[in-house]
């Protein structure tokens, strides 16, 4: 083959090897990041809308909640889109000659549907819920972002499956109180600002089992309570607490010296033991397991969010 062949191909040879390996490496990397690229993600895209409604002056401006418009957000898988009638019941007295108002009361006047474009779509193939999400102690913020500071609302997020699986991963930086789920402003406790939750005699997997403020229950003059709920005694005179506690309450006696269950329940009050946190991990490993969040290797089914 030397005859065919100059000795310097052996050299153009290699290089063309490196060259092509290099090639296929540029390739994977632009790959990878054009399909992380908001051009894909459309995040930060704000597309546009056959009304430019604002949530930053309905949210913050006017004070109106998230479930107002979406109804269906605590127990739904899907937030829902609001009807016109929501609109109307606002704009039939206010801004009624409105320009920009003019595709609602259009809406309104035949019925067919505003053609909202969908800010956070999914595909097709994806399963998310919002009532669990939302019941088990992640914010709206978490997901949407500051919605009450966005004058016209966008994706902040990429929503790809690195992300979620990024708080599957850790949920606990990203958990907080059902009392703080809407608040949009929520950063976490620190130092300066503490959270202090207890548990409450509610039993069940649910957020509802703890109880959480901002304010210090030991300075409190009149420090919050947790009730222990007695059943009804029974005719033998016998009362069993939910909670397993020794106490009875005094039987009642009956006209022929008998004695007959108590008329009402009897509570208990007993002071509410708060746990203090100061940072966000602190109070989120403590929810974690109070809400009885599933660790990372208990979600081993892909049907949990691919259907």
């Amino acid at each position: 083959m030397a005859q065919v062949f100059d000795r310097s191909s052996n050299a153009l040879a290699r290089l063309s090897l490196v060259l092509t390996g290099i090639i296929v490496i540029a390739l994977g990397v632009t790959l990878n990041e054009l399909q992380r690229s908001p051009w894909v993600t459309r995040q930060g895209q704000r597309p546009d809308q056959p009304i430019p409604f604002s949530h930053k002056h309905h949210v913050e401006g006017l004070g109106l909640q998230c479930q107002y418009c979406h109804t269906s957000v605590e127990k739904s898988s899907y937030a829902g889109i609001p009807p016109t009638k929501t609109c109307i019941n606002c704009h039939s007295e206010i801004w009624t000659n409105a320009e920009l108002l003019e595709p609602v009361r259009q809406s309104w006047a035949t019925g067919a549907s505003i053609q909202w474009i969908r800010v956070h779509d999914l595909p097709d193939y994806v399963y998310f819920n919002h009532e669990v999400h939302v019941n088990k102690g992640i914010g709206c913020a978490s997901c949407h972002g500051r919605v009450d500071e966005m004058p016209l609302m966008y994706q902040q997020n990429t929503l790809q499956m690195e992300w979620c699986l990024n708080c599957h991963r850790n949920p606990a930086s990203n958990l907080r109180p059902t009392s703080e789920i809407y608040n949009m402003a929520w950063a976490g406790p620190s130092t300066d600002k503490p959270v202090w939750c207890t548990s409450t005699v509610k039993d069940g997997p649910t957020s509802q089992d703890v109880s959480c403020t901002t304010t210090d229950p030991s300075n409190n003059g009149n420090p919050e309570l947790a009730m222990m709920q007695l059943e009804p005694v029974h005719p033998a005179g016998q009362a069993r607490p939910q909670s397993g506690t020794n106490l009875q309450p005094h039987p009642v006696q009956g006209g022929e010296g008998q004695t007959v269950g108590s008329p009402l329940p009897l509570q208990l009050a007993m002071p509410a033991s708060y746990q203090k946190f100061t940072s966000q991990m602190e109070l989120g490993k403590y929810l974690t397991a109070q809400y009885h969040i599933r660790a990372p290797e208990q979600l081993s089914s892909c049907e949990t969010c691919h259907r």
